[in-house]
């Protein structure tokens, strides 16, 4: 769907409404062989209906009900190259040719390593995963085997994915955070082990004394934290809190994991560790790795990777798969500085777009992060520092802003980030705005926001 050029100003009336009855049909039939009609629960209750696609090109998908959306979700992060990137077909179609599952190393795999060994700053030696979680639980390992320590650091708010030991205070509630003074594990899940909290101590990010205080009683293995918080917002560490963490880390002979799933190969070649220039002993990649593509990867000192040739197991039947790993090679050899700053120049300039809608209509806002990955908090005056700063946040009608947008044909997420590719170039950067800015005039006037 494009807009009308010649359609009147007031795009909140000018602009058509689309349908999305296929998709809704879809997942009530599909429900009959998958528990919820899907396959991740993050893919539940979004609005106005969990959407099934047909294809999607450049920055654009086509839905059931043949609805053309401008996407920002991105399929949450991995596609910065946008949907159906050239290189990336040709070179998976090249692979099929070869073969699919070797259980044995390629060439591909070992390109593909020493391309993100010269990219990130911090990695020495590396290991494939398949998804983040998996990268997350191998880094966790390794630090508790070379500190002979079991208790592991994390911070309310960010999210290391969904396994039992790490699935703490991800999204605690605001009634629950209010009985608790102190930051304490909320567990993720119904089903989840109490037990695997027990060796977890949950703090504020932002709040350097607090982890400095914890780490000096000396039996933590690791500290794991998001480089700035983008899972929950796209909080930027205060001035020094990274430098601090660091040394503190150091200090007390500690492990420092970067869980850069998101900001990794996204906000820069190096992620977020090359962009604040403070260097992990771990870190953990997934989603822009590999541009859609089911990849993974824990990467860092050499003497800690080491362990994995040795006494620490870390093993999968899939990891380096050669299809992907060829997807994941092609997709770093596009990670060039010029792509970097294209999507800098039409991300800041959606930004920019953006924060002038919302002050133009009255509309409280702040809009923080990086160019290449940004989040919008309606109902905030100031940006957010950690994720109870970000509970004052006005969700309902951020979600009624959502599917207002989703009907006029730009997909967003209903947390509030907002995903580039270097395919949303300034005409889908001016399209969005245009639908933007009726959207938020439209919701405005029902006074969700």
């Amino acid at each position: 769907m494009s807009l009308d050029k010649s359609a009147p100003s007031d795009t909140s009336k000018a602009q058509p409404r689309l349908s999305f009855e296929q998709s809704r049909s879809a997942i009530s039939r599909n429900r009959q062989w998958l528990a919820g009609g899907v396959s991740s629960n993050f893919r539940l209750g979004m609005s106005p209906t969990p959407l099934v696609f047909d294809r999607g090109e450049g920055a654009t998908l086509t839905d059931l009900d043949g609805n053309r959306l401008i996407d920002y979700y991105l399929g949450m992060g991995p596609m910065i190259l946008g949907h159906k990137p050239a290189a990336i077909v040709d070179a998976v179609t090249d692979q099929v040719q070869k073969g699919i599952l070797f259980a044995g190393t390629t060439e591909v795999e070992a390109d593909a390593a020493r391309m993100i060994c010269d990219m990130v700053p911090g990695a020495q030696l590396m290991r494939f995963a398949c998804s983040g979680s998996e990268a997350i639980q191998a880094a966790l390992r390794v630090a508790r085997a070379h500190t002979g320590r079991e208790q592991i650091v994390k911070f309310e708010g960010h999210y290391h994915g969904w396994f039992d030991n790490v699935l703490w205070s991800v999204a605690p509630p605001a009634d629950w955070l209010a009985a608790h003074n102190d930051p304490a594990p909320f567990a993720g899940s119904q089903g989840q082990l109490a037990s695997a909290g027990d060796a977890v101590s949950v703090l504020q990010w932002n709040d350097l004394a607090a982890l400095e205080a914890r780490l000096a009683k000396g039996d933590v293995a690791a500290v794991i934290m998001e480089p700035a918080m983008c899972n929950a917002g796209a909080i930027h560490p205060g001035a020094g809190y990274l430098e601090g963490v660091r040394e503190a880390c150091t200090r007390t002979g500690t492990i420092l994991i970067f869980d850069e799933v998101i900001t990794g190969f996204r906000v820069a070649p190096g992620g977020a560790q090359e962009v604040f220039g403070v260097t992990p002993d771990l870190a953990t990649f997934g989603k822009a790795i590999a541009n859609g593509f089911p990849v993974a990867a824990v990467a860092g000192r050499a003497d800690l990777l080491e362990l994995c040739a040795g006494k620490v197991l870390h093993g999968g039947t899939y990891n380096a798969q050669p299809i992907a790993m060829a997807a994941t090679a092609a997709t770093l050899r596009q990670l060039t500085p010029e792509l970097y700053s294209g999507i800098a120049e039409n991300g800041n300039r959606l930004m920019e777009g953006l924060r002038r809608i919302f002050a133009e209509a009255g509309v409280t806002a702040t809009i923080e992060g990086f160019p290449q990955v940004f989040h919008i908090a309606l109902g905030l005056e100031e940006p957010a520092r950690n994720y109870r700063d970000l509970l004052k946040m006005n969700r309902a009608g951020y979600v009624a802003l959502a599917d207002e947008l989703v009907h006029r044909g730009v997909r967003i997420l209903e947390r509030g980030a907002w995903f580039m590719s270097s395919e949303h170039g300034p005409d889908i950067v001016d399209e969005t705005l245009e639908i933007a800015k009726g959207a938020v005039a439209a919701v405005k006037e029902s006074g969700k926001i």
